[in-house]
């Protein structure tokens, strides 16, 4: 019996479907947009998040309407969304399609979980525990420090997760060396069309590698350029961006010791339970990654690291430190382990 087995033939009963936006700055310098997807029936409610990073596809969402109402299977709902075009206009990107998927999978499936008087952790008969993480961040341009000692002070015990760009010298990365508090350095280069996508940079890629020799290094495209210096760290190499199955895994250019899951790159839930299977029959280490989710989504992906992976170098900190300035009384690491109703952290 697969993980997915366990939910694809839950009875769920859809009366309503309605759309809460959400809006808030963030440590990035952008303004993050999000909507919940909110399903109804049987006297319960179930939630999702569309993450989607594109502010008019978010807004888009608002009037749309979709005619959701009926009785399935879990399973039979899924494939039935697969068949309705979730983007009244759009997308902006290919992959906001499976964000959106996601949002109203993950609504569908707190749903039937709470229509059933049941939560995930107890579906899938796992015992929930405290999720370690890691706050992530980009350090400005020209690159500052500053935000990373600012944390330090509030506390010591802090990890980071970073954004690299090739304005990272020898002597910054000293600097962030002498910290012992950097986990990950995001290359952000498998990003395609998005605005972040940066293009491979062999001088960085070396610099990361040997002056950061603990780190793990995500998303550093392989190419000739970059193939010895990346085959010399690749037992810490990670993916995040492309990874969105496991066909997606088999076509790295070898098999990975790292991996980042987000829940909402795989679109649905048979094919992150899947690929979660693959990876733990694999060997694969896993951590969590974040979307500045603003609603629901944020306690759902702490959700499956404290089910799956609760002591790698999540990047699924409590909202507050993706907020513009550092502040204390926050939650340090790890999270508490979670109290499980259908499919939320609470």
């Amino acid at each position: 019996m697969t993980l997915y087995d366990a939910v694809a033939d839950l009875p769920l009963e859809i009366d309503a479907c309605s759309f809460e936006p959400h809006e808030r700055e963030t440590s990035s310098d952008f303004t993050r947009v999000t909507t919940e997807i909110v399903l109804r029936g049987g006297g319960e409610t179930g939630r999702g998040e569309d993450v989607t990073y594109d502010a008019d596809d978010q807004h888009g969402l608002a009037d749309a309407e979709f005619d959701l109402t009926g009785s399935y299977t879990f399973d039979e709902f899924s494939e039935a969304l697969a068949d309705i075009d979730l983007f009244p206009v759009g997308p902006s990107r290919a992959d906001f399609r499976h964000f959106r998927q996601w949002a109203f999978e993950s609504a569908a499936l707190d749903l039937a979980l709470r229509q059933a008087d049941t939560d995930l952790a107890s579906l899938l008969d796992r015992t929930p525990e405290p999720v370690r993480f890691v706050v992530s961040m980009r350090l400005g341009d020209p690159p500052s420090a500053e935000r990373v000692r600012q944390w330090l002070d509030i506390d010591p015990e802090l990890g980071f997760k970073l954004d690299a760009t090739a304005e990272w010298d020898d002597d910054f990365v000293a600097e962030l060396a002498s910290t012992d508090r950097i986990r990950i350095v995001d290359m952000k280069a498998e990003y395609g069309e998005a605005e972040v996508n940066q293009s491979p940079d062999s001088d960085l890629y070396r610099r990361v590698a040997e002056g950061l020799p603990n780190v793990v290094i995500e998303d550093a495209a392989y190419t000739d350029e970059t193939a010895d210096i990346l085959d010399s760290v690749s037992e810490r190499l990670s993916w995040d961006a492309p990874i969105t199955g496991i066909e997606s895994i088999e076509s790295r250019p070898f098999e990975p010791k790292w991996m980042n899951i987000k829940p909402s790159r795989f679109g649905s839930v048979e094919s992150l339970l899947d690929t979660l299977e693959y990876c733990d029959e694999h060997g694969i280490e896993l951590y969590g990654g974040g979307q500045f989710e603003l609603g629901v989504g944020r306690g759902q992906i702490q959700l499956v690291a404290s089910l799956f992976y609760p002591n790698g170098p999540n990047d699924v900190a409590p909202r507050g430190y993706n907020d513009p300035k550092p502040s204390e009384g926050l939650q340090s690491s790890p999270l508490p382990a979670p109290t499980v109703d259908g499919f939320r952290w609470v």
